[in-house]
């Protein structure tokens, strides 16, 4: 069985992501991008799904483990009765290959390892052709699976039902390598790999990155951890930036609230890029607006909210038996039948971030506003049209109050673009429907009790409502905003974290529950912060950044019951969440300051 999701710590390359147990086992690996069928799939499943286990033969030893300092290269130091050894593990950043290394250090007396290879192609439906291809002196393997291959080479790998197994000791000052390369299986194997090479270029790579973070405030570790997960679901070649490493990791254990997480949601992907202008990056910025712009290419009237990895439109939702899921959770989902639904707010997001970019000196390309000025028609031609929200609710649209809010900030941001920075727009009309957009809102989204509500005719509050003062719609002391965060404390906290909204208002089409969701209290102590609860927001901010794992990570939602770490995982939504609540506690006022 997966361990508990907390377990599992990122190795990155940029392109995609393995998990690794913290008893040492690769049990998700998707070659050679995030979004690619697995080749390890334990994690959704059993072994016999493909993993790939290294640790010591002695069972009673203990692992503790660490990243070197700002990397994605993991460290798991083994203490036996025999000796130490480490294993020091990751994803060269290269050009042109993908590899995964895993090296067996040394460190005092001598410590046997064994490790097991379980390989299974194509979410577990492909067992492949196996083959010794090495030397006695240089092993390999070699695992053919219809158009992909790949070749592990370091030790000799014998094989037993489907399972291939080594053995290898290591003493003081001694290492082994093991290296394990992708390839397409009509061409010829990688060559052997300069591992000392890679593990200088990708220690450089990942700490000259984080040299470029601005930070000036509290939580500097867990800001620089959560921006450097971010710039790891960030693709180095195409710019897009992936919601989360996985797919179908429970909301609800033994549940079927289990979706895939490996695509390109433009609202996650503007609000990473807000965290990541916010800190310095601005090279980033101008790489996911040139994605964009390739994505949404032709008719931004036919915009989605989702796309693959590279701009890929077809994304269709489809469940994969041949895992039985986490845990049993099933189904397992590969794509996400969201991509064809209409969330107002995403526009707005987008046009935020793009803001954010212009503010911080990024200029405007000759398509990048025309661009925009585009989007902002399609919102105004979208204001008759109820939508799915930002939960992506798979029963009746609705008139969400925050997609409207988000659809007023997308109008905003075209007016000031116009107003405050010279382009091109039709700033009068866009006004006259920014505020009937707001008179609407306040007449509809407000319930009698002054409160703002999750949906027009609707009595219940949603999380989503405490981005309203976020975008600059009301500022977070508008007594509307006052009484939403009291109803949202009645009625949506648990165990003092904040649900999303309740799921037993059957407002979101689907059986089940879920676990309060990591970034709604994030954006509560951001709320806490800019109205003066300064100690409610410093409880909350210490209790989140606790249920963040040993190497940092944080998933999309958590279990205070049992403690434990829920859904896809790590979420970009969490950890940039977390960075804008750092922020607010060290007094920064938000993506809507200025406007305010």
């Amino acid at each position: 069985m997966p361990a508990p999701i907390e377990d599992y710590a990122l190795l990155s390359d940029c392109r995609t992501g393995a998990l690794v147990s913290r008893d040492g086992s690769i049990d998700w690996l998707c070659l050679p991008r995030f979004d690619a069928p697995s080749l390890f799939g334990a994690l959704l499943g059993e072994p016999s799904n493909g993993c790939w286990s290294l640790r010591p033969v002695d069972d009673s030893a203990v692992p503790h483990r660490h990243y070197i300092s700002d990397t994605f290269i993991l460290v798991t130091r083994w203490e036996t009765a025999g000796g130490i050894a480490e294993v020091h593990e990751f994803l060269p950043l290269h050009a042109t290959r993908t590899d995964v290394v895993r090296r067996i250090v040394g460190i005092s007396g001598q410590v046997e390892f064994a490790t097991e290879l379980r390989l299974h192609f194509d979410y577990s439906r492909r067992l492949p052709w196996v083959r010794q291809v090495g030397t006695p002196e240089a092993p390999a393997l070699r695992a053919t699976a219809g158009p992909e291959a790949v070749i592990v080479r370091g030790l000799r790998l014998v094989a037993e039902d489907h399972v291939h197994r080594a053995t290898a000791t290591v003493g003081a000052g001694e290492h082994r390598d093991l290296v394990l390369s992708w390839f397409p299986s009509h061409e010829h194997p990688p060559k052997p790999l300069d591992v000392e090479e890679a593990i200088a270029a990708t220690r450089s790579w990942w700490q000259g990155w984080a040299s470029g973070i601005e930070h000036d405030g509290p939580y500097r570790g867990e800001v620089v951890r959560s921006l450097l997960v971010l710039r790891a679901l960030t693709n180095k070649d195409t710019g897009g930036i992936v919601a989360a490493a996985t797919t179908s990791l429970p909301e609800q254990f033994g549940g079927s609230r289990n979706w895939d997480y490996r695509f390109v949601w433009l609202r996650d992907a503007a609000l990473t890029l807000e965290a990541l202008i916010a800190h310095g990056f601005l090279d980033e910025a101008h790489d996911w607006r040139r994605w964009l712009l390739r994505a949404v290419a032709g008719e931004p009237s036919e915009v989605q909210i989702m796309y693959g990895i590279a701009g890929e439109r077809d994304l269709m939702e489809r469940e994969m038996p041949s895992l039985p899921g986490y845990h049993g959770a099933a189904p397992v989902r590969i794509g996400n039948g969201a991509v064809d639904q209409y969330q107002g707010d995403v526009v707005g997001e987008v046009l935020v971030a793009l803001e954010a970019a212009r503010i911080a000196g990024l200029a405007e390309g000759d398509f990048s506003w025309p661009l925009q000025r585009a989007l902002i028609e399609h919102v105004v031609a979208s204001l008759d049209r109820p939508d799915n929200g930002i939960w992506e609710i798979r029963g009746e649209p609705r008139w969400f109050t925050h997609s409207r809010v988000m659809m007023w900030a997308a109008v905003d941001r075209g007016i000031r673009a116009v107003r405050e920075h010279g382009l091109t727009g039709d700033a009068e009309r866009w006004e006259r429907t920014r505020d009937e957009l707001r008179r609407e809102i306040d007449g509809r989204g407000v319930h009698a009790d002054g409160f703002f509500v999750q949906h027009y005719d609707s009595a219940e509050v949603d999380a989503s409502l405490l981005i309203l003062p976020q975008v600059g719609y009301c500022a977070p002391d508008d007594p509307r905003m006052l009484r939403t965060v009291e109803q949202m404390e009645r009625t949506l906290l648990q165990d003092g974290l904040l649900l999303r909204y309740r799921t037993e208002s059957g407002v979101d089409g689907l059986a089940g529950g879920e676990h309060p969701f990591l970034a709604c209290s994030f954006w509560l102590v951001e709320q806490y912060a800019a109205t003066g609860r300064a100690a409610e927001a410093a409880a909350l901010m210490e209790r989140l950044i606790a249920m963040a794992n040993d190497v940092g990570l944080l998933s999309e939602e958590y279990d205070v019951g049992h403690g434990r770490q829920a859904g896809n995982t790590p979420q970009a939504l969490s950890h940039l969440s977390l960075i804008r609540a750092a922020d607010a506690l060290a007094g920064h006022r938000g993506r809507a300051a200025d406007r305010r």
